[in-house]
């Protein structure tokens, strides 16, 4: 087994790897960069925080459609559309900023389309990974998925955003742009093996059978105890820390006096305890188990939220924000590779954009509401998003500490494997 886990991933993962770190770069500096145009156009905290549930709305319409997408096309092509769409959207973007044409309004229209190429591209990222390497593998390539997102989008990719927003407020929309169809490029390079789902037991390795209906799928999740009980906990979880975030961006500015070219360095900062917690958290499940890296983690998670809300210190307050990073970057890779074991691969693309429909379709709700109350105080926020998630993480322990007794679904051949 200790041999199996520390197997190299092989080179068609390799390759979805540098597609994503490609994409990461483009998301990174997107997220740093459309914030502070934002800025420069409103500084009411509704309409700042409306922009991350903007982000996210998509997913509530578009997530199971995008899921049925990918279980029945060319993965490797649809995420190259997906990011030739986000190319096209950050070209609109800048064009606009260059004729000083952009408004609040028409930034909202260009972020829903950003949103619904994201369905697609994440979604399939997360989809591909159980089909090019093993069971056994899977916490060690998420959390090389993740500790390459948090590397690019915090330490390269959002201080880099700052610094040329600070030069000219359209360079980082145009280098969005670039990093999005590079990414798409790279993805076709991914092996066949991650083309279609697999379908383990009747059809052979790689070979696409009959799939099963979406109500199938539909009723596996609904079946699956532990599954239900987790999707709705991590999406109330999810939403809380959506609540506690949207207005992040005015907090630092106005609350602590960030200068708008150094909040990606101070995101770095924080971006220092989600690097750790994705590199150590495959290690902490093989030496602790699943459920109970799962449990600390969150509560972890919650505790560092929280912490941001209760100080005024702004050292303090990145210090604790930095904890509460480490707790979702170990919780992400554990959660995902859960999934991933669990769901038949047949089924994978549609029952990820169930989950997703649902975690992330709550969060613009709770996004725009953690906005209304930033009005009254830009910390309160963090106050209540981080408070809840730590109740709710005592309140569910026997649940989420049960994760390591979940049986795993039928394992498909991964690529390279024998059969």
């Amino acid at each position: 087994m200790a041999s199996a886990l520390r197997a190299p991933l092989g080179a068609g993962f390799s390759r979805l790897w540098t597609a994503a770190i490609a994409s990461n770069l483009a998301d990174g500096i997107g997220r740093t960069a459309v914030p502070l145009i934002a800025t420069t156009l409103t500084r009411d905290p509704a309409l700042i925080a409306g922009l991350s549930a903007v982000t996210f709305l998509p997913w509530l319409f578009f997530g199971i459609p995008a899921g049925m997408l990918l279980d029945r096309v060319d993965r490797r092509v649809a995420m190259a559309v997906a990011n030739a769409l986000r190319f096209a959207v950050a070209a609109v973007v800048a064009l606009l900023i260059a004729s000083d044409s952009l408004t609040i309004w028409s930034l909202y229209a260009c972020l829903l389309a950003f949103g619904l190429g994201e369905t697609v591209f994440d979604n399939a990222t997360t989809t591909v990974v159980p089909a090019l390497v093993g069971r056994a593998q899977l916490d060690r390539a998420n959390g090389r998925m993740q500790s390459a997102e948090i590397t690019i989008q915090n330490f390269i990719a959002t201080p880099l955003a700052g610094f040329l927003f600070a030069a000219s407020i359209v360079l980082p929309v145009w280098l969005t742009g670039a990093g999005f169809l590079v990414a798409g490029l790279l993805a076709l390079s991914i092996p066949a093996a991650a083309a279609h789902a697999h379908r383990a037991g009747a059809a052979g390795a790689g070979e696409v059978g009959a799939r099963p209906p979406l109500s199938a799928v539909v009723r596996f999740l609904w079946e699956h105890r532990f599954l239900r009980r987790m999707i709705v906990l991590t999406s109330i979880t999810a939403s809380a820390l959506a609540f506690a975030q949207g207005s992040v961006v005015l907090l630092l500015l106005q609350t602590f006096r960030v200068p708008a070219a150094l909040v990606g360095v101070v995101t770095a900062a924080i971006g220092v305890g989600a690097l750790v917690g994705a590199l150590v958290s495959s290690r902490f499940v093989e030496r602790f188990g699943r459920g109970r890296v799962m449990f600390w983690s969150i509560l972890v998670s919650g505790v560092g939220i929280l912490g941001v809300g209760l100080t005024a210190n702004v050292v303090v307050a990145i210090g604790s924000y930095a904890i509460g990073a480490f707790g979702v970057a170990v919780w992400n890779v554990p959660w995902g590779a859960l999934r991933q074991a669990v769901i038949p691969g047949d089924m994978l693309g549609r029952a990820l954009g169930i989950v997703r429909t649902i975690g992330w379709g709550m969060t613009p709700i709770a996004t725009v509401l953690g906005g209304f109350v930033a009005r009254i105080d830009l910390r309160l926020p963090f106050v209540l998003g981080g408070g809840l998630v730590a109740v709710l993480t005592l309140v569910a322990s026997r649940l989420i500490l049960s994760a390591s007794a979940q049986a795993p679904a039928e394992e498909p051949v991964p690529e390279g494997q024998p059969s």
